[in-house]
């Protein structure tokens, strides 16, 4: 016999649920509904004069050759991003799972990054990428290669990957790390009885097993990489050199607050999230089909 919550009151529930739908009426819909209707007008920097344009800022931005660039930045940044983190959380997930001695210990250490606010996160990389006073950029001089990402646009898209992507890795972690500890130690002992190694054994039972929390990571990750990386961007590069670095998020920032261009600024914000919304569709039509639940 299956139970079911019984409330006295109807509007109880309701009653619960209203912190969390204040919060997301308030920081959530009411801001994309002032984007999209900003989006629609031509404002001077301090919102006295306001005229209705209709689509104008969209078809401005997408003759512009640097928001082009953008599109191709933030592709490659997500790419990366993307990759690095949830390759390198699935790779210390697997070996914090067969750590027997001192386990809580390693898992401990290996969660602490998430709890770095993003903009600190990119501040400490900077520092040890610093060209002057680094000590990676030293062991890089050391080996003859020059670093400099404040000069070299390629130099700084590599350095605010790895930023991002360390400041991912924990929470990419504890899925993964649970998702290993979900599955029965007896398949991988029976494989293991019938001769297969430990690449074998990974590839063929853990990481199709894997599957449902790899594809949720995938959204979470792609999502990270297009909003949630503005503060690395910013306390890194500030979308330099050259705007090497200047992905959708923080041009819409840069665009609205440096460049005081609200329209356009707003447009950029509705296009940011239409294309998000549309990954995330993608995904969930496409590629969690391949996903064994």
């Amino acid at each position: 016999m299956q139970s079911q919550p019984v409330f006295n009151h109807r509007w109880l529930p309701w009653l619960l649920l209203l912190p969390q739908l204040a919060i997301t009426l308030v920081f959530f819909l009411w801001p994309a509904v002032q984007a999209v209707w900003q989006s629609f007008l031509m404002e001077d920097a301090f919102g006295l004069s306001t005229e209705f344009v209709w689509f104008e800022n969209f078809s401005v931005l997408l003759q512009d050759e640097i928001y082009h660039r953008s599109f191709a930045t933030t592709f490659i940044f997500s790419i990366g991003v993307t990759a690095l983190s949830m390759g390198g959380a699935l790779l210390l997930a697997v070996m914090a799972d067969q750590v027997i001695r001192g386990a809580r210990v390693y898992r401990t250490l290996l969660v602490w990054p998430y709890a770095v606010a993003p903009a600190v996160a990119g501040v400490l990389w900077m520092f040890m990428f610093n060209p002057s006073i680094g000590i990676l950029s030293y062991l890089l001089e050391q080996l003859g290669y020059d670093w400099n990402h404040f000069l070299n646009g390629d130099q700084a898209m590599l350095l605010v990957i790895i930023a991002a992507a360390w400041k991912q890795i924990s929470y990419n972690f504890l899925f993964f790390l649970a998702g290993l500890q979900a599955i029965p130690r007896s398949l991988i002992e029976a494989a293991a009885l019938d001769g297969a190694g430990p690449m074998k054994r990974f590839w063929t039972i853990l990481f199709p097993l894997l599957s449902p929390t790899s594809f949720f990571l995938l959204v979470i990750n792609v999502v990270y990489a297009f909003f949630d990386t503005f503060g690395i961007i910013h306390a890194v590069t500030q979308g330099g050199p050259g705007g090497s670095t200047s992905i959708l998020v923080y041009k819409v920032f840069d665009d609205g607050f440096n460049g005081l261009d609200l329209g356009s600024s707003a447009a950029q914000s509705v296009i940011l999230m239409a294309i998000v919304g549309a990954l995330t569709v993608v995904q969930f039509r496409y590629i969690e089909r391949k996903v064994q639940y």
